[in-house]
């Protein structure tokens, strides 16, 4: 008999999570102006809003924890990410930053100007929102298989290398850079394989452009990579990932994904002069180069996270359990991004709720059912993150509508997977009746869908 499939750790320590009934998240969602992001946790049973931040350390990491050196200026910690850094992605600079958004503001800060243009593949709200702050433009160049949610493609993070030089033919002079998402979030946390980030260095090598690799979810890509690419089955996550690394010149990390910690982020440089440029504005916006907006104890469990979040039987582990979700909501039915990505499950909202006019919001509209039926929250990847055109100031409606389910590493088990997929069967079954949306009552500027107000259209 073959054995089934065992998570690789075991439980040390538990949190209680209370449950509610359905009329009190009524209330508690009216209250929150239908924003997931404005509930407070205790008002939520499963939370699959973000992945980011929200895993399970491991002993040796909090081990490490008190072991911290704090000292403001050279601390132990800091060497000791560094070293992790350098073995893990070959960047022989690198600044610390309290999370990935303040490392994309202190690399743009540097490197992007008004009226730029920054291509790649279907940047993240953070990463556009920096760009677009700086009266910059991202222009999506993904492969068309990414937007067609039916289609089995094993890598749609990639690039379309022909959009991609229509964009350096075009406007060459004012890109100062290439950026590639790993894993793509956007896209539904979907790989791009080498072969595509090789073609990209060529490209990019052509044109005298910089890549720069978002890369909070690179285990993950790497993962990918190692089981769907060939010439990759024997190759270890860590040589995956030096070689992905090697077609970059710098990256952004956001250390709450695969480094499976609660804080802290980082920019990893080739060049001294960049790195020069850069240490200017963490020192502004961070801390001293050191430190960076970081504790050493959070330098010392990034360090170990980085090691144990790039080992193979952890990531089957963990992209496993995201395959069991989907497969489930598959099995009743229920339309996805497909292939199911590394760090959750994308529902396409479209197909979902298709009598619903996109004016409402569609994946809003699907979370929030989501949530009154059973206090499960996710996240909408959709027209609110989309935010307004810069210039018209009108909605943008992407082509890719999703409700995702975003799943922390560590921390659930396949019970509260089947909890969430009977949730969505039960609205999918009577998803003919939802036929109010959601207006928007006030937004800001840039970013709107974290404090957005709404109410019922």
């Amino acid at each position: 008999m073959e054995l089934p499939f065992a998570e690789s750790y075991k439980i040390k320590m538990v949190e209680t999570i209370r449950k509610s009934n359905r009329e009190e998240r009524e209330q508690w969602i009216r209250e929150a102006k239908y924003n997931l992001f404005r509930l407070k946790s205790e008002q939520v049973f499963i939370d699959l809003l973000t992945d980011s931040g929200t895993g399970a350390m491991s002993d040796k990491q909090w081990a490490e924890m008190l072991l911290g050196d704090e000292s403001y200026a050279g601390a132990s910690s800091f060497y000791k990410l560094k070293e992790a850094v350098k073995d893990i992605t070959g960047f022989d600079y690198f600044l610390p930053t309290h999370q990935g958004r303040a490392a994309e503001n202190v690399l743009f800060s540097v490197l992007v100007k008004e009226e730029n243009i920054v291509p790649g593949n279907s940047h993240f709200d953070t990463t556009k929102g920096h760009i677009e702050f700086r009266k910059a433009f991202a222009v999506d160049c993904t492969i068309d298989e990414a937007f067609d949610t039916t289609l089995l493609h094993p890598f749609k993070g990639n690039v379309d290398l022909g959009k991609l030089e229509e964009v350096l033919n075009k406007d060459c002079d004012k890109v100062p850079f290439i950026i590639v998402t790993i894993t793509c979030n956007s896209s539904g946390g979907q790989p791009v394989s080498m072969e595509n980030l090789r073609s990209v260095r060529k490209l990019a090598d052509r044109y005298h452009k910089l890549i720069v690799f978002d890369s909070a979810r690179f285990a993950e890509n790497a993962y990918f990579i190692k089981i769907r690419e060939k010439g990759y089955e024997t190759k270890t996550i860590r040589e995956i990932a030096r070689e992905m690394f090697s077609y970059a010149d710098a990256m952004t990390m956001s250390c709450k994904k695969d480094a499976i910690v609660n804080m802290g982020g980082f920019i990893g440089m080739r060049d001294p002069l960049l790195f020069e440029q850069a240490s200017v504005f963490n020192i502004m916006f961070e801390g001293y180069i050191t430190y960076g907006g970081l504790s050493g104890r959070d330098m010392n469990a990034i360090a170990i996270g980085l090691y144990e979040g790039t080992e193979f039987d952890y990531l089957e582990t963990r992209v496993r359990q995201v395959e069991y979700l989907g497969n489930k909501l598959i099995s009743y039915g229920i339309p996805l991004q497909l292939p199911v990505g590394g760090h959750g499950v994308f529902v396409d909202a479209k197909r979902f709720l298709s009598n619903l006019p996109k004016e409402q919001f569609q994946a809003q509209t699907l979370a929030v059912q989501l949530y009154l039926e059973s206090g499960v929250r996710g996240v909408e990847i959709g027209a609110l993150l989309a935010d307004r055109d810069p210039v018209t100031r009108e909605n943008r409606y992407p082509v890719l509508e999703f409700l995702r389910l975003a799943i922390p590493r560590r921390v659930y088990t396949n019970n509260h997977m089947d909890l969430v997929a009977a949730s969505l069967k039960n609205i999918f079954d009577r998803r003919n009746d939802v036929t109010q949306g959601f207006k928007i009552l006030k937004e800001a500027n840039i970013m709107r869908h974290f404090t957005v107000e709404l109410d019922l259209a």
